[in-house]
């Protein structure tokens, strides 16, 4: 009797629970009325706590997300992800570009090659009319002097056992004279502009072995190695971008410091230790040098052609004082370290990581562990402090807490899932916004199968899927159709191009045409095999669950047999992805806001761990795709990225899907 008793008092007392949880918690209206300060205050929820506040060693969402309040870049993007300037005002790309007077071959007048010839021969076309547009962008030419350069060179040997192992080869190269440009412009097509005045093969077989001497007596095979090397570290004719900053006048660190360029070449210099393992490194590896003019200019020289490398100088900038050497020094001794305690420490054990010092927006105040974050507005920010006094980013992992919280007032900010838009969106006591992110999903197939090399068969599959569907089910109608490579929120998105229309009855005929038809089990089948794959995604992503659903049921109504099978993550990556054993897959990327698909796209980078894992394979492609890395000029750029878009969308790798949309909420009050 007792147990009924209390089965039907249970639903009562849970509704008394949550009625007066509903009027005891404060509103933000009620906590603000009691507490003015609370006007003032930001309070955002992470799922997860920061790691590490340091703008050249964070590697997590949470950390970045606060370091990006309290440090500040050169550079960062506006609202049309255009670069604008911060630390730095503004900001000009020039190139010097040096090329070989090599001996090796004659002048197009059989004329032997100096460098002193070279330089009057293109001092001569640059005054001929036919050359106008390469002698509007010359501002100079000079001969430099040989000069003998001794670096290591890494080989792959082996150890005593016979097992593989690298070791490091001393060389010297006795750099020839050479011609040296100063151009106005970053021009990728310079020396080739020069070729009819040079020679058509001035740029080949140069006779490398004439010009270095080894440290050491080496084997044939390891000279064979160093030879295949040379051209990359001593290039006949290379490309030097140069980026000079003009830095902002009287910005402060929040101790008061001023910053300055040694500031930036001290952060470049700490990206590159090695000892501080930073994540940023490759970003900056093409710099091949970091100048300070005076203490308001910077110069920022680059081995080779890369214009997305500018993207790096968005990241925050380190204060040299309080990083230094002296500095590290003072904080040993501050701290009390052994003399092993210090041997090993580096950037990564300072105190700095967990209270920073920064010049952005916000400086710090106080971190308690896996609870919240505290940050007050900078009063000197050189741009006007910001409207809010402090600024909390509290530790709330449970996504269905942080719905609480929010609508309690107890944060100011929600991070919508796609189903709780439209509720949002129509109760008026909160304000939203959306916006597509940077990432798309997307099926992929295997281009090197024969079932899929062809790109009318996989334009035929393509056009079988309703992308409406994953939209409408999936999405709840938060997500737009995508049709090529780049995020559709990006100029290099070509907007022109339409989507695969829907047509499963085209899709069937089309698949006709290249010999498949409908067997008595209604599969399609050519040669006696039925056209069969398995479609793999990873587990615990439901969304990816229901997209392989949803695609299988399509394209079972044309006669394709689709398989599917979904793996934990690490053994969907190892034994899949990283091999390319599998058929076709669903994934998706989270792109940058830079043109370089070089890694995803490029035929090169279609081996073992890598992430052209599709293979996909177009001569055309991997043109667009290193001319797009080296192009300064954005309007030329565009138009690159727009073929490459246009290209991958004819041959459909991959059946691309849907962009997300994303949508924060956000009390009209705020």
């Amino acid at each position: 009797m007792r147990v009924k008793r209390w089965l039907l008092l249970a639903p009562l007392l849970l509704t008394i629970l949550l009625l007066q949880s509903y009027f005891w918690v404060p509103t933000y209206e009620k906590q603000a009325t009691g507490n003015p300060a609370r006007l003032v205050t930001y309070i955002e929820a992470s799922s997860g706590d920061a790691k590490i506040l340091n703008p050249i060693l964070n590697a997590d969402t949470a950390s970045s997300g606060i370091v990006s309040l309290t440090f500040e870049g050169l550079l960062d993007l506006d609202e049309n992800l255009n670069f604008r300037g911060r630390l730095a005002t503004d900001w000009m790309i020039s190139e010097k570009a040096y090329l070989f007077a090599s001996p090796s071959n004659r002048l197009p007048d059989g004329a032997e090659i100096t460098g002193t010839r070279v330089v009057e021969r293109i001092r001569a076309a640059l005054q001929d009319e036919a050359f106008a547009a390469l002698a509007d962008n010359v501002r100079s030419v000079t001969v430099l002097p040989p000069v003998s350069r001794t670096t290591t060179v890494s080989v792959q040997t082996q150890d005593a056992d016979g097992n593989p192992t690298r070791r490091k080869v001393e060389v010297t190269f006795d750099v020839p004279e050479r011609v040296a440009f100063s151009l106005h412009r970053v021009d990728q097509d310079f020396f080739q502009r020069l070729l009819p005045v040079i020679g058509d093969r001035y740029l080949e077989n140069f006779p490398y072995e004439r010009y270095l001497t080894f440290a050491e007596e080496v084997s044939p095979e390891i000279k064979a190695q160093v030879f295949a090397q040379l051209p990359e570290l001593f290039p006949v004719a290379e490309h030097n971008p140069v980026i000079d900053f003009n830095l902002r006048k009287g910005v402060r660190f929040h101790d008061g410091h001023e910053f300055d360029a040694g500031d930036v070449k001290f952060t470049y210099d700490a990206i590159m230790n090695p000892g501080n393992l930073s994540p940023r490194t490759s970003d900056f590896e093409p710099i091949k040098a970091v100048e300070i003019i005076d203490a308001q200019t910077v110069r920022v020289v680059y081995k080779r052609l890369f214009s997305p490398a500018i993207n790096a100088w968005t990241m925050g900038i380190l204060p040299e004082h309080l990083l230094n050497a002296e500095a590290m020094q003072r904080e040993m001794d501050d701290r009390g370290l052994s003399d092993a305690a210090r041997k090993a420490f580096g950037m990564r054990d300072s105190q700095f990581n967990r209270s920073p010092i920064g010049s952005g927006r916000f400086r710090f105040v106080e971190w308690h562990s896996d609870e919240y974050i505290h940050l007050q507005r900078n009063d000197d920010y050189w741009e006007g402090p910001p409207e809010y006094q402090d600024y909390y980013m509290r530790i709330v992992p449970d996504l269905l807490t942080q719905e609480m919280e929010f609508r309690s007032g107890a944060v100011d900010y929600y991070g919508t899932q796609p189903h709780q838009v439209a509720r949002y969106k129509e109760d008026d006591t909160y304000q939203s916004f959306s916006s597509l992110g940077f990432g798309y999903s997307y099926i992929g197939y295997n281009n090197r199968r024969p079932l899929f090399a062809d790109p009318e068969v996989r334009r035929a599959l393509g056009m079988a899927i309703n992308v409406e569907d994953f939209l409408r089910y999936l999405l709840y109608g938060e997500g737009e159709h995508i049709t090529g490579p780049y995020p559709p929120n990006t100029q290099w998105y070509d907007q022109t191009v339409e989507p695969l229309p829907y047509d499963p009855d085209a899709a069937q005929s089309l698949l006709e045409t290249k010999g498949w038809r409908l067997n008595a089990d209604g599969w399609l089948e050519k040669d006696g095999t039925v056209f069969e794959f398995n479609l793999i995604t990873n587990s615990g992503n439901p969304i990816r669950k229901n997209i392989m659903t949803i695609a299988q049921n399509a394209w079972k109504k044309i006669g394709v047999k689709c398989n599917t099978q979904y793996f934990e993550w690490a053994v969907f990556l190892k034994d899949f992805v990283n091999t390319a054993d599998f058929d076709a897959v669903v994934l998706g990327w989270s792109m940058g806001v830079d043109p370089d698909l070089y890694q995803l796209w490029h035929s090169s980078q279609a081996g073992p761990q890598q992430l052209n894992f599709i293979g996909y394979n177009n001569s055309h492609a991997d043109d667009l795709i290193v001319r797009i890395r080296q192009e300064y000029d954005q309007d030329v750029q565009r138009a690159l990225t727009h073929e490459l878009h246009r290209l991958i969308a004819e041959e459909q790798p991959y059946t691309f899907l849907y962009a997300p949309l994303g949508t924060r909420v956000l009390d009209k009050k705020i």
